[in-house]
């Protein structure tokens, strides 16, 4: 995984996790706490996540091949298509059925398994707990992708960012925290007024919370996945650099695609001037070539089709012959 991936941030989110994982379940067998199960599958189900990214991470780092001959950077999109699709099941969707099964039993007049036990205060400390460790981890995450927004706020860097990796872990984590908060509330209250429906309400809203982030980042990873082109500021500086290599008079049409998060396809017509020799002309491409490569932070697969102008262009048309 490159260094945009973030390797570092998925690392730390695992490691929390699973951490938080444990205690949760602890927490949870010991009181029967409805939002300390929804919780522990909420962590669990992010440890899953973070490991199909560090194995999406590995398999894209594959060298092309005759069947892939552009290589396999977008499997990192699709590892992260599917954590979205774990997020939602394993943790949201179940967030809801536990919620609905514990209001049923509620409604029963069963006992509540959280006012009764003795160990009534082991969930609020696994969730201060939890709280501390997930915010390391959102810190290690916000330290690995500030370089990288470069003036964007964090809404523009998720849904913009070419790598998914960081944009996940930020998700993740910061549905994390909101879901501890929400778990905190549930289960304090629940102790103060002696109304396991607080413990159901929390539940509920880690459940709704889950859903929505996954929603969230399975659009995010199906445009990756469709193929997204560069951002407007690199389109303009790979057209300035086009336009002042020399022998091009102008850009006939651009067109880019992200093979994967750190390969970037450059495909253009430019238009040329009609004389010179079949010599001067491959060492123009060579240096128009070398001038895109240079405004680039990523690797790129670049195709120049040379041509002669004609006014009956229209600028940018994939159209044209």
């Amino acid at each position: 995984m490159s260094a945009g991936g973030g390797t570092k941030a998925v690392v730390a989110a695992l490691l929390a996790n699973l951490g938080i994982a444990v205690t949760k379940l602890g927490a949870w067998a010991l009181t029967g706490a409805s939002s300390m199960l929804a919780e522990a599958i909420h962590s669990l189900a992010d440890s899953g996540n973070q490991v199909l990214l560090l194995v999406g991470g590995r398999r894209a780092a594959r060298a092309p091949d005759e069947e892939h001959q552009f290589g396999y950077g977008r499997i990192r999109y699709v590892y992260g298509f599917v954590v979205s699709i774990v997020l939602f099941s394993l943790g949201g969707v179940f967030a809801l059925y536990e919620a609905w099964h514990k209001h049923t039993e509620i409604r029963a007049g069963e006992p509540n398994e959280l006012l009764d036990s003795q160990w009534w205060w082991v969930p609020l400390v696994v969730l201060a707990a939890a709280i501390v460790m997930e915010g390391l981890s959102l810190r290690t995450a916000v330290g690995e992708a500030s370089p990288q927004r470069r003036g964007q706020s964090w809404v523009q860097f998720v849904r913009r960012a070419k790598a998914p990796e960081l944009p996940v872990v930020l998700l993740e984590d910061t549905a994390a925290l909101v879901g501890l908060v929400f778990a905190m509330l549930g289960v304090g209250l629940t102790l103060l007024t002696g109304n396991a429906s607080f413990d159901v309400a929390g539940t509920v809203m880690i459940g709704v919370l889950l859903v929505v982030i996954a929603v969230i980042l399975a659009i995010e990873m199906v445009s990756l996945l469709v193929g997204e082109s560069a951002t407007p500021e690199v389109t303009e500086a790979i057209r300035a650099a086009l336009t002042s290599s020399p022998g091009v008079e102008r850009i006939i049409h651009l067109r880019t695609l992200y093979l994967g998060p750190d390969d970037l396809l450059v495909a253009a017509k430019i238009g040329i001037r009609g004389s010179g020799t079949a010599h001067d002309l491959a060492d123009g491409i060579d240096a128009a070539e070398r001038r895109v490569r240079e405004v680039l932070d990523v690797s790129a697969t670049i195709y120049l089709e040379p041509d002669v102008y004609r006014d009956d262009y229209t600028r940018d048309s994939p159209t044209n012959p």
